[in-house]
């Protein structure tokens, strides 16, 4: 094959809690991450040279080595030289349809679906396993992006455990075109202010991890209930992000969000995203309508979508 296509799917944040910290300087959390329907086209095209060259519709994209694209496919060059040298390397084109720097894990879904698309097009034959092991060493969002769907995540995020698919929940997310929030910032912040209430010792870290995999919102996936699984939505950087005046905008968002009808609503992961759970496509198109009379502002982009159940799919053979 001369390449493939792949869509990579949007990730959402319905539950992030802080733990503690770790040795490696991370977080360790406990959180659930899910799927949605918004996607990015990512072409991976051999190039017949040994290099490969990314390139994208949207100018916040970088084209070089910063790309996590094209350090997902450099990786795979590093860890696999001779398929590399047989079949050389690929153009990497992605048609941006997640909004950039919005906590949708845009940058990690395109690294995971140049992982997949080597991965075809140099018949390595790597498990999901594996694939989701060789992301994990670029970026903690990767593994799940690479099998997306539903999923509890420990450690820095990058240990999964599969939940019973949701994909029958619709969800309105809400971004300021021209507002981003570093992640970096959002979790520096959260350890200056609630540093002081980590968990620092292993068994206890153990009993939480527990609790959560027993918890209510475990329960609610379970049953696959809407209401509650809304009504249990929980993320721990809304503490630093909403209150910050830099971002009052989100705050404001959710506020509006809120006043109309849905199953819930939160930032999604350290935003500045702010999403709302729905029952149906339509519930979701009345909201948007209503959200965009009601703020009126040309800066504020709304997609309807909903959750799915995978990761990266395989969308033609080229």
């Amino acid at each position: 094959m001369r390449g493939y296509v792949l869509l990579a799917p949007a990730k959402i944040n319905l539950y992030l809690e802080i733990l503690g910290d770790r040795p490696d300087g991370y977080h360790e959390m406990a959180m659930v991450l899910q799927s949605v329907a918004l996607a990015d086209r990512v072409e991976v095209r051999a190039n017949g040279a040994e290099r490969f060259q990314v390139s994208c519709d949207h100018p916040q994209v970088p084209s070089d080595s910063s790309n996590l694209a094209y350090r997902a496919a450099m990786l795979l060059a590093q860890t696999f030289p001779e398929p590399f040298y047989q079949f050389g390397g690929a153009n990497i084109t992605i048609d941006k349809r997640i909004p950039v720097g919005a906590g949708l894990a845009g940058g990690s879904t395109n690294a995971a679906a140049v992982l997949v698309g080597l991965d075809l097009m140099w018949n390595l034959g790597l498990t999901q396993s594996e694939l989701q092991d060789l992301g994990a060493q670029l970026g903690s969002d990767i593994p799940f992006c690479v099998s997306g769907g539903t999923a509890i995540a420990t450690g820095r995020g990058e240990q999964l455990a599969p939940l019973p698919d949701l994909d029958h929940l619709h969800v309105l997310l809400a971004k300021y075109r021209s507002l981003s929030v570093s992640t970096s910032w959002a979790y520096n912040a959260y350890r200056q202010q609630f540093g002081g209430s980590y968990l620092r010792e292993g068994d206890r870290l153990q009993q939480r991890r527990r609790a959560i995999h027993a918890g209510p919102m475990m329960g609610a996936i379970a049953t696959r209930n809407g209401r509650a699984i809304g009504s249990l939505l929980h993320n721990d950087l809304e503490k630093v992000v909403l209150p910050a005046p830099d971002y009052a905008k989100v705050a404001a968002l959710k506020q509006a969000l809120l006043e109309h009808d849905s199953l819930g609503v939160m930032m999604s992961g350290s935003g500045p995203t702010v999403f709302a759970l729905l029952d149906s496509a339509d519930q979701a198109m009345h909201l948007k309508q209503a959200i965009q009379q009601q703020m009126a502002d040309p800066d504020l982009d709304l997609w309807v979508t909903r959750f799915c159940a995978s990761g990266i799919q395989l969308s033609e053979s080229l």
